[in-house]
């Protein structure tokens, strides 16, 4: 069975996706969707894709096409998930699920009546850095005490992760946070019971904070200190320090180190070094096997809580 795919969003991410998903068997993308045609020929010509066009709906409307795959604005994602599942789609939407806890609810509830596979992008879940951690964790040979993170960019114009112009504006709360608010929850495998966020001045264009500060404690007693900034000039992305009872390990994105800096081999943690190629087989094979992904929306749907919980505690 070959997998049939169409693909929204031919930006820096959806590049990332079709780089990945050349490497898994049994599996084709038939449909690029993004804003811009001309652009949007020129990536589907490079990869092969049959069918272009602007509208999702195009797609959606394609008899042969199986899944979906998100890499939208982040204001799209829930209403365009929602049409993917309501076209017998089966949805992989990536980071965030949604901008409101409501919309993240609504997708959830929709999966649940149609029985479709649908998963979101919390690709730190894939990341084999991570992977090892995790695996640890779950051998008993790792207990978290504190999570340490940093998320750091340089964005003082709505630019994206290749420099050029966004449609949109990005959020270190729904978007960034997101990540580590998940990935805590998931390797310390308790909920989070405590949070807390304080928030830097709002940018007067981008009508968002540039810096943001947020904590969080699980059932077991662990915590996690998050620092988030659109204003760090300097190395770029999201640094994880892993503080636990028998080690400290550094993860930077599919890279690990321990707490002297040393490298750690994790070659042979998964069949690839790519989180988003593992994060897309992990998608094909719930499809294949009729079973639910590991992050779906159902599994992330706590983290959109907390969010929730620290939007409210901000606007307060």
């Amino acid at each position: 069975m070959t997998i049939k795919v169409a693909l929204a969003g031919a930006g820096a991410f959806g590049i990332k996706h079709l780089d990945g998903i050349k490497n898994i068997d049994g599996v084709e993308v038939v449909s690029l969707i993004s804003r811009e045609l001309d652009k949007t020929k020129e990536v589907a010509a490079r990869y092969g894709i049959g069918h272009v066009t602007t509208d999702l709906a195009d797609s959606l409307a394609l008899k042969e096409v199986d899944a979906v795959i998100l890499c939208t604005p982040t204001q799209m994602h829930a209403a365009q998930t929602l049409a993917c599942l309501k076209a017998g789609k089966h949805v992989q939407v990536e980071i965030p699920l949604a901008d409101s806890l409501k919309d993240a609810e609504a997708v959830v509830a929709l999966q649940k009546q149609t029985g479709l596979v649908a998963m979101c992008g919390h690709t730190r879940r894939f990341n084999p850095s991570h992977q090892y951690v995790h695996n640890k964790i779950q051998a008993g040979e790792f207990s978290i005490q504190q999570m340490d993170v940093q998320t750091y960019f340089f964005r003082r114009t709505n630019t994206n992760a290749l420099g050029q112009a966004r449609s949109w504006t990005d959020h270190l709360l729904w978007h960034h946070a997101a990540h580590t608010v998940d990935l805590f929850a998931y390797q310390v495998g308790r909920p989070i019971v405590q949070a807390n966020a304080l928030q830097g001045p709002i940018h007067p264009n981008l009508g968002i904070a540039m810096d943001m500060s947020i904590q969080l404690k699980a059932a077991n007693g662990a915590i996690c200190t998050l620092s988030l900034s659109f204003n760090n000039d300097g190395p770029l992305g999201t640094f994880f320090r892993y503080i636990g009872d028998t080690a400290t390990y550094i993860a930077r994105y599919d890279d690990l180190f321990n707490g002297k800096e040393e490298k750690i081999d994790v070659s042979k943690v998964a069949v690839s070094m790519n989180g988003i190629e593992l994060q897309d087989r992990e998608f094909f094979s719930a499809i294949k096997e009729g079973r639910e992904p590991n992050s779906s929306v159902g599994q992330v749907l706590a983290c959109y809580q907390v969010l929730h919980q620290l939007e409210q505690q901000l606007n307060g």
